[in-house]
C-alpha cells in the first residue's frame, strides 16, 4: 500500500530560480510608487530611459540593481526626488517600499536594501500672462 500524504504540496520537490532581472523590476515598481519619487536612476540612465519611453519601452528596473543569493537578496536603489519632499523620508519610504516587495512578492530576505537621491526635480517656472505684458523692451 502507497502512503499518499492528506496535502499534496508536501509531496513537491524541485528549485525555484526567480531571475535577478525579475527581482529588480519588483524593486523598480515598488520604488515608483514612493510618494515624493520623481523618477529611478541617475543622469545616464534617465537619458536612455527617456530614449526608450519615446518608443513606448519603458525599462522598469532601471536605477535598481541587486544580488540575489539562494535565500537573500540585496537591493541598491537611486531615486530623483520631488521637491520640496523631506529627502530622508523618501529614502524610508523606498526602503520599506522594497523591503516589503522583496519579502512578500520575492519570498526572500533582504539584507538591505541602499537608497542614493542622485538629484531633486525642482518646480520650473512658467511665465504667466502678467510677465508677458511687462517686458522690459518692446
Amino acid at each position: 500500500m502507497t502512503n499518499i500524504t492528506d496535502n499534496p504540496l508536501e509531496r513537491l520537490e524541485g528549485k525555484t530560480t526567480i531571475d535577478d532581472g525579475v527581482v529588480a523590476k519588483i524593486a523598480g515598481l515598488a520604488a515608483r510608487d514612493v510618494e515624493g519619487v520623481y523618477a529611478l536612476g541617475g543622469g545616464a540612465a534617465r537619458v536612455v530611459g527617456a530614449i526608450r519611453d519615446a518608443f513606448h519601452s519603458t525599462d522598469l528596473a532601471q536605477g535598481i540593481g541587486v544580488e540575489v543569493g539562494d535565500t537573500q537578496v540585496a537591493v541598491d536603489v537611486t531615486v530623483v526626488a520631488d521637491s520640496p519632499v523631506p529627502l530622508q523620508s523618501v529614502a524610508d519610504g523606498v526602503r520599506a517600499a522594497v523591503y516589503r516587495a522583496m519579502e512578500d512578492l520575492v519570498g526572500m530576505e533582504v539584507t538591505e536594501v541602499n537608497v542614493t537621491i542622485s538629484d531633486v526635480n525642482l518646480p520650473t517656472d512658467k511665465p504667466s500672462d502678467d510677465d508677458a505684458a511687462e517686458k522690459r523692451v518692446q
